[in-house]
């Protein structure tokens, strides 16, 4: 299902193209997109609301903010469960890519970008291949996601 901000049903949700471009698709939940940050560093996630023209969280009517809260704390408890001693950050800055997108990643000492931030830090090392359809087939099955496609 696609929702649309009030006054906005003539414009349909659309993936930014930077977002789509950095990510593979996992699938979604009932109101936002999954997806993967395509960087193999990194188990790092994405959540886009499926709402057009929606920039800031609070542009969503105040029960797709309590939907978005409830499918961070699932993925986020998805993602410790997976690697429990990681640090989880969790942030929406939206400075580049306008559209409301939460990132959830796991970080510790060693990664390449440690203790910064990993914005801007260095290039993506991709996912390739069989490689990237093996990693987006785990997180499919840990988040509860199985059966979606790229």
């Amino acid at each position: 299902m696609r929702y649309n901000k009030p006054g906005s049903e003539s414009n349909p949700f659309v993936l930014d193209q930077r977002l789509a471009h950095d990510c593979l698709r996992l699938g979604a939940m009932q109101l936002s997109e999954v997806l993967l940050f395509d960087d193999s560093r990194y188990d790092w996630l994405v959540l886009v609301p499926k709402v057009a023209d929606v920039v800031e969280f609070l542009d969503l009517p105040a029960a797709q903010q309590q939907q978005l809260a409830l499918e961070i704390q699932h993925v986020s408890q998805k993602l410790k469960q997976w690697r429990p001693q990681a640090k989880l950050n969790v942030g929406a800055l939206g400075n580049v890519v306008s559209q409301l997108h939460v990132h959830l990643l796991l970080r510790e000492p060693g990664d390449p970008a440690w203790p910064g931030p990993v914005w801007g830090h260095s290039a993506a090392l991709r996912h390739t291949g069989q490689h990237a359809q093996e990693r987006c087939a785990v997180w499919r099955q840990r988040l509860g996601l199985t059966g979606e496609s790229d």
